[in-house]
């Protein structure tokens, strides 16, 4: 299973994690929502190289070109509702995807003690696509666990990019172990080294959906 870490790599990318991260900035919903995009959007393109490619004519008001463009069949899926500034930069990128939804929470036995409950999924077929499965935090990898499997009622994919923002290393190591090996690649723009005893990311960044729709009781 591969694992690409952008933080590894000098890009504009950094800029906009620095500022989804940074307390001062973080107040600005609508500059977090629209870095989360933005994030979501250079990784999109970065997971566009990996696609297969075919040559087709195109006639232009001259002549025919020939471009390479991509044929992967694309199922973009997000965990509800953090994930989706995050998905709706992928998708601005991938126009032509289809789109499946998860609704997944933490139903909590005491404070520090909670389950994952998948409550929702709306999603085409998958079978034989390319399955982008996204949620811009990755803490302990159970809600992405947990949301693969819903995805699998809706068939088998034909490869799977696990894309995230900011991962634990404890998730990174999770997903490596219930996520196909042959056919995953795991997307982060950092991967952060611990997570705390509420299964908080640190340094993470917080509650990424609170910090782009407010705060839920």
């Amino acid at each position: 299973m591969k694992v690409i870490d952008f933080s590894l790599t000098n890009s504009i990318l950094n800029q906009y994690v620095s500022e989804i991260r940074n307390v001062e900035v973080q107040n600005d919903r609508l500059r977090f929502r629209r870095n989360i995009e933005r994030i979501g959007e250079i990784m999109a393109y970065e997971i566009s190289k990996t696609f297969d490619y075919s040559i087709k004519e195109v006639q232009t008001p001259l002549g025919i070109a020939p471009v390479s463009t991509p044929d992967n069949q694309l199922v973009i899926s997000t965990i509800l509702r953090a994930g989706l500034p995050f998905h709706q930069g992928i998708l601005s990128y991938f126009d032509q995807a289809e789109n499946a939804f998860v609704s997944a929470y933490r139903k909590y036995k005491d404070t520090l003690k909670f389950d994952i409950h998948i409550e929702y999924i709306a999603s085409p077929r998958i079978d034989q696509k390319t399955l982008i499965i996204t949620d811009p935090m990755l803490a302990t990898g159970g809600s992405m666990e947990l949301s693969y499997q819903a995805m699998l009622t809706k068939g088998e994919p034909a490869e799977i990019h696990v894309v995230s923002i900011i991962a634990s290393q404890q998730a990174i190591d999770h997903i490596a172990e219930v996520f196909p090996k042959d056919r995953t690649t795991i997307w982060c723009a950092a991967i952060d080294p611990q997570i705390n005893e509420h299964s908080y990311i640190v340094p993470g960044l917080g509650d990424a959906g609170d910090l782009a729709y407010g705060e839920k009781e």
